[in-house]
């Protein structure tokens, strides 16, 4: 079972999980309620409805499963999921004028995994369009999305050397964050004011570049020395972080300026937005000029 995954519904996020052994979506029953009814208190909504349904004996209700998926304090909490056949009867039983949109988006969400499977470009190309809805340049997109092809082949090299996902990937990667920013990925994140959000998709494109380039030396390294060890894949992913360390004081040497910074995705899509305006008035004041 992938990690729970957000999918969007008219920009309201919807928590998913996919089950590779039996090729099914796995959707949180209560962010659905909150989409459809939009009630202040969509837990409360769905255990009155929930009870209701199993008094009359509904099947559906009665063969829904629960997973672990991330609540909104980032913490991991079992939720009520469905599957999409288990959550079209579902719908049936709420009164709302999104259910028809709704369904449709469900048939849209299966049939894109279908064919990212045959096709993985297109998540890259979903992975686009996501990222231009919540206000993220071109430019920062094309980075962050290299970036993403980067630290794949850093996992996969680790596969290779045998190293455990999870508690060991987190420590090879606080090794290499601490290596090139001075900094352990716990310290960074609280630098942006962030708590389970995701690092990377808070960094500007500098500080994208020089990730990117302590992952990628890292991998490099690990290819040439092929540590045998925990304890040696951790002195890789040191010297693999010291490189992009040695580009990162270049670069703050010759601008004067510190790479890192303490904006995040927020604060730093308001400031391009803000940029962009600037620009716009500005134009619109010389045409007016030239009238």
């Amino acid at each position: 079972m992938d990690n729970d995954k957000l999918q969007l519904f008219e920009n309201k996020a919807i928590r998913t999980a996919w089950d590779e052994e039996k090729e099914e979506w796995y959707f949180s029953i209560v962010d659905v309620v909150a989409v459809l009814t939009d009630s202040p208190n969509p837990q409360t909504y769905w255990r009155v409805m929930k009870k209701r349904l199993k008094d009359e004996g509904n099947e559906t209700v009665t063969n829904c499963n629960a997973l672990k998926m991330t609540a909104a304090d980032g913490k991991k909490r079992l939720t009520d999921v469905a599957t999409t056949e288990q959550l079209l009867r579902i719908i049936q039983s709420i009164p709302s004028p999104k259910a028809e949109p709704f369904k449709l988006w469900l048939a849209e969400v299966g049939r894109e995994r279908i064919e990212e499977t045959i096709d993985p470009e297109q998540a890259i190309d979903r992975a686009l369009e996501t990222y231009l809805k919540k206000g993220y340049t071109r430019e920062w997109i094309n980075q962050r999305l290299q970036a993403i092809q980067v630290r794949k082949e850093l996992t996969d090299e680790w596969q290779d050397r045998g190293v455990k996902k999870g508690v060991e990937y987190a420590i090879l990667t606080d090794e290499i964050t601490r290596a090139w920013s001075g900094m352990t990925t716990r310290q960074y994140k609280k630098l942006k004011g962030l708590k389970k959000e995701n690092l990377r998709d808070n960094m500007s494109t500098t500080e994208i570049i020089l990730n990117m380039l302590a992952e990628t030396s890292t991998k490099d390294i690990s290819q040439a020395s092929k540590p045998e060890t925990f304890e040696e894949n951790i002195e890789v992913a040191r010297r693999g972080g010291n490189v992009a360390g040695i580009a990162k004081q270049a670069l703050e040497a010759e601008t004067g300026k510190p790479v890192i910074t303490s904006q995040n995705a927020a604060q730093l899509n308001a400031v391009v937005t803000g940029m962009i305006e600037g620009v716009v008035d500005a134009e619109k004041k010389k045409d007016e000029t030239y009238e």
